[in-house]
């Protein structure tokens, strides 16, 4: 019972992956980390490069003062200027593209643990986070770390490497002017660490806020169509336009904060000169210190603050690489389903529950749920909208775990089990299969991965869809749209029961499978699921109790407990609220026949 009971832990991801923003980072660019590193060594070599006119302009005003008037001299220091520049271009143009090789590879890796960690999440996550939220990790939040990946790491190194070395040099050539030299650096932290204080948090409520407003955009505009059918659009648009004022309002509050720190910053910083011309020429003139030292540590100290400003600058950058990873993290880190690798031996296709409990966060939905469902027999579930019946068919498929006590197939608990062992006995098809955005024949495909043409379309005309299908202007090549819109809800249902058919899996759960099936087409789509299951263990949840009157069990669903199982005709005897649901189908079935019949 303890093992059971530990079966039903949610499993979590190792410490590693709750580590802190920059170390799961670290985690996905390590094996790539030769690149990065060749990268910062381009870059370094290449800001040293962009030295050289600084070198050469020193070089070439202590000729004049020391009275060379060989043009020669000057002509080769231009080109070595000239040389540098074009040296610094083509190195730190290497260094950004293997810097993006390196960048892109780690991107593809996080998207890859974001939807390997989706397949492994209980479907009630994916269900409870709206469709904006959980698409921005994936896509936007993954893409705005290209730039800071692939620029943060080789030009903030090589921004501050090569400053540092030169100041080191001209502390070499004369300490008191590298001192004067870097005297303005301490006024331009002391306005950076003013623009610093709450950064994280101020760029953090941009970001949150930025994201919100996505999620928002997207809710908008896939439910324009509810929107406008329910007179909904001022109260929606108005949700719309306050994500979007408080997303520009933050913005402009946050840049308020910053930009004045940032503008003093960039003039007080780069003006090395106040301090070096003065004390230079006072240091030459009481003899202290050479008329060339005076000139070269001038100009060398104008290099300095360009390539350290610029590194200052990867600030937001290096931000907002913290908040994307915490965002990225909270999906990492949700609870796994919890599997292990290797397949579970089993005795046939019988399924079992035993005690089951299962609850949507703090609202229980199943409450000591048993229930045995022979191999090749037939079960149906019936009930109540929100008795549960659903989540049982859920669950069975695997969509979710259960909380508490046990679910078995073939004497084996479905929690010993693999997913990808549980997809290959279950075909699950409900109410609202979702249809990808290809062609008629590559969604009946999907259900076996490597059929034929001519099977797939076997498989169609086994299910009865071969003709609807053959009158779609492409015939099997039409694309069925974004989650199959461009067909009709029994159009997709049709093409969801023949890719289930495709599987071929032992054990078929149908959720409402002809919920959108006009009462001709039902008789169609009964037929199929009627070849589709021959020979295989059938769990139905029915909304036309019509449709299972044959079943070899129908269990009776209400507030989450199974109240009966039995044929029909007990059910009709023994159960008051089977009964009721019976007695109001046929009423609602002969008044709609009656008003076809006067129509």
């Amino acid at each position: 019972m303890k093992e059971k009971e530990a079966l039903s832990e949610p499993k979590r991801k190792p410490e590693a992956a709750q580590a802190g923003p920059f170390a799961r980072l670290w985690g996905f660019a390590a094996p790539h980390k030769g690149r990065y590193a060749l990268s910062v060594v381009l870059a370094i070599i290449g800001v040293a490069c962009g030295f050289a006119p600084y070198v050469a302009t020193a070089a070439m005003a202590t000729a004049l003062l020391g009275g060379v008037r060989d043009f020669a001299v000057y002509l080769g220091w231009c080109a070595v200027a000239a040389a540098g520049q074009v040296a610094k271009a083509w190195l730190m143009g290497r260094s950004t593209v293997v810097s993006h090789r390196a960048t892109f590879a780690v991107l593809s890796e996080i998207r890859r643990a974001l939807a390997r960690k989706l397949d492994r999440m209980p479907l009630g996550y994916v269900l409870e986070t709206p469709s904006g939220k959980l698409k921005a990790p994936f896509v936007e939040r993954t893409e705005q770390l290209e730039v800071p990946l692939a620029h943060v790491v080789p030009e903030v190194s090589a921004n501050v490497i090569v400053p540092l070395a030169i100041i080191a040099i001209e502390f070499a050539i004369d300490w008191r002017m590298a001192l004067v030299s870097l005297a303005t650096i301490p006024v331009g932290l002391g306005c950076y660490a003013i623009e610093m204080r709450d950064y994280a948090e101020k760029y953090g409520r941009v970001v949150a806020a930025k994201s919100h407003m996505g999620a928002t955009i997207v809710e908008y505009i896939n439910g324009i169509e509810v929107i406008k059918a329910f007179g909904q659009g001022a109260a929606s648009y108005r949700k719309f336009t306050d994500a979007v004022k408080a997303n520009s309002g933050l913005m402009i509050d946050w840049s308020r904060t910053t930009l004045p720190w940032t503008a003093i910053m960039m003039s007080v910083w780069p003006a090395v000169l106040i301090g070096v011309l003065p004390v230079g020429c006072l240091l030459v003139l009481d003899g202290s210190l050479t008329v060339p030292s005076f000139i070269t540590v001038a100009v060398l100290s104008l290099g300095i603050m360009g390539p350290l400003f610029a590194a200052i600058m990867f600030t937001d950058d290096i931000a907002k690489i913290a908040i994307i990873m915490n965002e990225i993290g909270e999906v990492l880190e949700q609870p796994e389903m919890n599997r292990p690798d290797e397949p579970a031996p089993i005795d046939g296709f019988r399924i079992e529950l035993r005690n089951v409990g299962f609850s949507y966060g703090d609202a229980p939905a199943l409450k000591d749920v048993s229930l045995s469902i022979e191999q090749g027999s037939t079960v149906a579930l019936v009930g109540p909208s929100g008795s549960g019946k659903s989540t049982i068919a859920k669950l069975i498929a695997s969509l979710w775990d259960v909380g508490s006590g046990s679910l078995l197939i073939g004497g084996t608990d479905v929690r010993e089990m693999p997913l990808s062992q549980v997809a290959r006995l279950v075909a699950y098809v409900s109410q609202d299969n979702f249809l990808f955005d290809e062609s008629v024949m590559e969604n009946i495909r999907a259900g076996r991965t490597g059929a034929t043409d001519d099977e797939v379309i076997a498989c169609a005309k086994a299910s009865g869809c071969h003709e609807f299908i053959e009158g779609l202007p492409q015939g099997y090549g039409t694309v069925v749209g974004g989650a199959g819109g461009h067909l009709s809800g029994g159009e997709r249902q049709r093409v969801a029961l023949a890719r289930a058919m495709m599987k071929d899996a032992p054990i078929v759960v149908l959720d409402e499978a002809t919920a959108y099936a006009d009462p001709e087409n039902e008789a169609v789509i009964q037929e199929a699921v009627g070849r589709l299951t021959e020979g295989k263990t059938l769990v139905v949840v029915a909304h036309r109790l019509s449709t299972i009157v044959g079943a070899d069990k129908i269990a009776v669903v209400d507030d989450g407990r199974i109240v009966a199982c039995a044929s029909h005709n007990q059910l009709l005897e023994e159960c008051p609220l089977y009964a009721g649901m019976w007695a109001a189908h046929i009423a609602s079935r002969d008044t709609a026949e009656g008003g076809v019949s006067h129509a």
